[in-house]
């Protein structure tokens, strides 16, 4: 027997439609899910945007109050994707209505938000899951069973990348993505947190960094009109760039390992260079976001002059056979969220937490605020978690 479960979107710009459209999806992939997720409800500020998406993707209901959604006794499960500022005012009051919640990282703007949020879950008995969502991808998920097999013997060292160009324009919106009041960080909370968590989900807990952090475009012009993603801007009263553009950050993990993690947004020439390199003793492993599909990984006895080889996933890693049936059969972006709410569903059917938890969204903030810290004070930082 299939229960529905009415679910709710809170935001509605690109992250918000990728959610609704997982949603729609999940039962395709995994015809077994319990549950059968229905489009109850769509909130978003901006004027008409929840109309037109309810009328797009088919939600019951439209509202410009995301306060509606916590009392709507038919929602049962919330996916937040509005911006940093509100995602502990959202999520904590979702949690206290009883409502399951998916909600975008960094989970707030602090460690300590995202801790209000997984105590808030804890305390009302409700699943909450964060879109970590690279994490999911079936060869990040072999790159971390190989590592953790020694298949490369002990990890000496890892470089982690997150370069991007959405904001490299000189005409980009100053959205309150640049505002410290509401976007919290910059880089860092956009990409640098999937770094962050990258890096404890192969790797293990990190012990202690040091960051640096630049802002190269101190100056944007702010929008006339409502916004969506990455928009333009031109001709609009400037305004200052209150967070930065760049990290660069040394690591030193519990294991002994080092690393290295480093994240910009206004890399002109990139478009979504995001991978890692993981070296150990007796071999490596490597991978790119822009090939998610494929693994070089380097293993023997040679040391010297040894070879890497491409590894094509397939069925056999992670949740590749949920979408395709043999490797080198590519998986895309969307999919990641598919795999993602397939675990968030889960979650709630067998009240067992699956993939990204707000532990992990704690954990990730806690690296952020101390590169924050390290960069102020020009010193070694160790990640603290809230109490």
């Amino acid at each position: 027997m299939v229960d529905a479960l009415g679910v709710a979107v809170v935001g509605f710009g690109w992250m918000g439609r990728v959610h609704t459209q997982a949603y729609a999806r999940v039962r395709h992939h995994y015809p077994h899910l319990p549950l059968r997720p229905e489009l109850v409800a769509v909130a978003e500020e901006v004027p008409g945007r929840a109309e037109e998406a309810a009328e797009r993707f088919g939600f019951a209901s439209a509202t410009r109050d995301w306060r509606e959604v916590a009392a709507d006794p038919r929602v049962h499960a919330v996916s937040i994707t509005a911006p940093n500022f509100l995602h502990r005012e959202i999520a904590v009051a979702m949690a206290g209505a009883g409502k399951h919640i998916w909600i975008e990282k960094p989970v707030g703007l602090t460690a300590r938000d995202a801790r209000a949020v997984a105590d808030a879950v804890a305390g009302a008995g409700v699943q909450g899951s964060v879109g970590f969502n690279y994490r999911n991808a079936p060869a990040v998920e072999a790159a971390r069973d190989l590592i953790a097999a020694g298949e490369i013997g002990t990890v000496t060292h890892v470089r982690i990348r997150l370069f991007s160009d959405y904001a490299a324009h000189p005409e980009g919106a100053l959205t309150w993505r640049f505002e410290r009041e509401r976007g919290g960080s910059g880089v860092l909370g956009d990409l640098a947190s999937h770094g962050a968590d990258l890096a404890r989900f192969l790797l293990g807990e990190i012990a202690s960094l040091t960051a640096d952090t630049a802002v190269f475009l101190p100056e944007r012009a702010r929008p006339t009109a409502a916004t969506a993603g990455h928009s333009r801007a031109a001709g609009g009263e400037p305004g200052p760039v209150e967070n930065e553009d760049y990290v660069s950050c040394l690591l030193r993990f519990a294991s002994g390992a080092r690393g290295v993690l480093e994240a910009c947004r206004v890399s002109v020439g990139e478009q979504n260079n995001y991978g890692f390199e993981v070296h150990g003793t007796t071999g490596a492993v490597y991978w790119d976001f822009r090939r998610m599909n494929e693994l070089g990984v380097s293993r023997g006895t040679a040391y010297q002059d040894q070879p890497v080889s491409t590894v094509h996933v397939g069925p056999g890693h992670g949740e590749f056979a949920a979408f395709q049936p043999g490797a080198a059969n590519a998986m895309g972006y969307d999919d990641l969220k598919v795999v993602e709410a397939h675990r968030f569903l889960r979650s709630i059917a067998e009240g067992t937490p699956y993939g990204a938890t707000l532990t992990d969204a704690v954990h990730s903030a806690a690296v952020l605020d101390a590169m924050t810290r390290s960069a102020e004070r020009g010193a070694w930082a160790a990640p603290e978690l809230p109490g």
